[in-house]
């Protein structure tokens, strides 16, 4: 490993724009992406802010670790779904499962009551076409100006990314799934 210098001497920029609802995007193949966003919700919440969380792939009695928790600390999250498409035995109705999800989604959005929504795993109805990008481009561009929105999942579409304000592709370099290692409570779920 090379040894740096840690950095003394930067000229320090000082932001001139107002603050605002910012747009964020975790996108890429590699892991941390909705725990990157469950990150900025638990902040949030500790500052007393009203904080919405939605699932769009998980079932609505999902109890993985962020539930249990988040139930704790009273910050609402949501399983909007039917579980992965893989594990669907029904298409149509994970589809229409995803509209309905968006349906309130869009609502909590533009109702401006939570400093913070959060839009897990939405690139996945996004990529199928349940959800048309463009209901969901018109309602952030619409969004009440103090509204933070998080969207995670893979391969954000470019219109997403060009209207976000902070994009953030993890990138996948190892993965234990691969060495065989499967998956684990407080992990994974």
């Amino acid at each position: 490993m090379q040894i740096e210098t840690p950095p003394v001497d930067y000229e320090r920029v000082v932001p001139t724009a107002e603050r605002r609802g910012l747009l964020m995007i975790n996108t890429g193949h590699g892991k941390g992406k909705s725990t990157a966003a469950f990150g900025l919700a638990l902040r949030a919440h500790g500052r007393g802010k009203a904080v919405k969380v939605y699932q769009f792939m998980k079932v609505p009695s999902a109890r993985f670790g962020e539930h249990r928790l988040f139930e704790q600390l009273g910050i609402p999250i949501e399983g909007l779904g039917d579980g992965f498409s893989w594990k669907s035995r029904d298409l149509e109705h994970s589809a229409q499962l995803a509209l309905d999800g968006w349906a309130k989604a869009e609502a909590t959005i533009r109702a401006g009551e939570h400093f913070m929504v959060v839009l897990d795993e939405i690139m996945y109805p996004l990529r199928y076409g349940w959800i048309p990008l463009e209901i969901v481009l018109t309602c952030l561009r619409e969004r009440p100006p103090h509204v933070h929105v998080v969207l995670t999942g893979r391969n954000a579409p470019n219109e997403l990314v060009d209207l976000a304000d902070t994009v953030t592709e993890m990138t996948l370099i190892k993965h234990h799934f691969k060495a065989g290692v499967p998956a684990q409570r407080g992990i994974e779920d």
